[in-house]
């Protein structure tokens, strides 16, 4: 192994409380040379290229997209690049400025998607109840356009408030989330019915907001869930894929073992029953004084 390969201790993030934090590989304090070089010139190039948004490209964000492309510089900034112009053209700051979810607490009913409390290693919990979904009831609510819009205004706000809260409350950088797609009593017919949705969510978390996956669990996946899984797998990359758990109906020890019993819904196992239902409580660092337990 030649130098430039051997693993050095880069600059450490501030605000690191936790004495036991070690960064994991191909993050900031935990570069080789030839990734810090990398770094360097992904962000000076972007810099001389105009392209550069100091507020939206520090240097853990570069990171993210060049972990996505295996430290290819090229690729990486192709993939920053492309996703900037997306940002443009899906509107993303008047997304943020002016879009509200008004229909919230009724599509809830129908197709639960939330945030709530964080695991073992501080990441925020992503609940989606796919099984519950009603489609008839879904879009007498809503379109597909605000769910998407509500997609992504979500995923900035877990750039921008949930990461960041959460880091501070267990003292060390967090980068990721942990899922859990639960799929009890999901049909195959729902599901195609929403299948395009699920594309474009899939397509947008993996090629907009890279690296931002830690824990995947889909639980409860029924005998036919073979059949789906065929449909979703070509869209997503082999780092995503590699991050999947699959399981059946006895996941409570594997989703314990990740996340403490306080944070997890009771109906997932948990011990965790937020007064106004798990689903809109939006409990976590992030939202330090939610509507309490019951």
């Amino acid at each position: 192994m030649s130098f430039t390969d051997q693993a050095r201790v880069s600059t450490m993030p501030s605000g690191i409380t936790d004495p036991n934090y070690r960064p994991l590989p191909g993050r900031l304090g935990n570069l080789t040379v030839t990734q810090q070089q990398a770094l360097d010139t992904l962000r000076g190039e972007l810099q001389a290229e105009g392209h550069f948004v100091p507020q939206r490209m520090d240097d853990a964000t570069l990171l993210r997209f060049l972990r996505a492309r295996k430290f290819d510089v090229a690729k990486a900034k192709a993939m920053l690049i492309s996703a900037e112009e997306w940002r443009k053209e899906f509107g993303i700051d008047d997304l943020m400025a002016n879009f509200e979810f008004t229909e919230k607490e009724e599509v809830d009913k129908y197709y639960p998607q939330y945030y709530h409390k964080t695991d073992k290693d501080g990441r925020p919990i992503y609940i989606e109840r796919l099984g519950k979904l009603d489609i008839a009831a879904l879009y007498s609510l809503t379109t597909q356009e605000r769910q998407l819009k509500r997609f992504v205004l979500e995923y900035e706000r877990f750039l921008a408030e949930r990461l960041p809260a959460s880091s501070k409350a267990i003292g060390h950088p967090v980068e990721t989330s942990c899922t859990i797609l639960d799929l009890q009593g999901v049909s195959i017919t729902n599901f195609y019915k929403v299948r395009d949705y699920v594309f474009q969510t899939a397509k947008i978390g993996q090629d907009r907001y890279p690296e931002c996956m830690g824990k995947f669990y889909i639980i409860n996946a029924p005998w036919a869930f073979s059949t789906v899984w065929m449909i979703i797998k070509p869209w997503l990359d082999e780092v995503t894929v590699s991050k999947i758990d699959i399981l059946g109906s006895n996941y409570k020890d594997k989703l314990l073992a990740q996340i403490p019993a306080e944070n997890l819904p009771a109906d997932l196992g948990g011990k965790c029953r937020c007064r106004s239902g798990c689903s809109l409580s939006d409990a976590g660092p992030w939202n330090p004084q939610p509507d309490g337990e019951v």
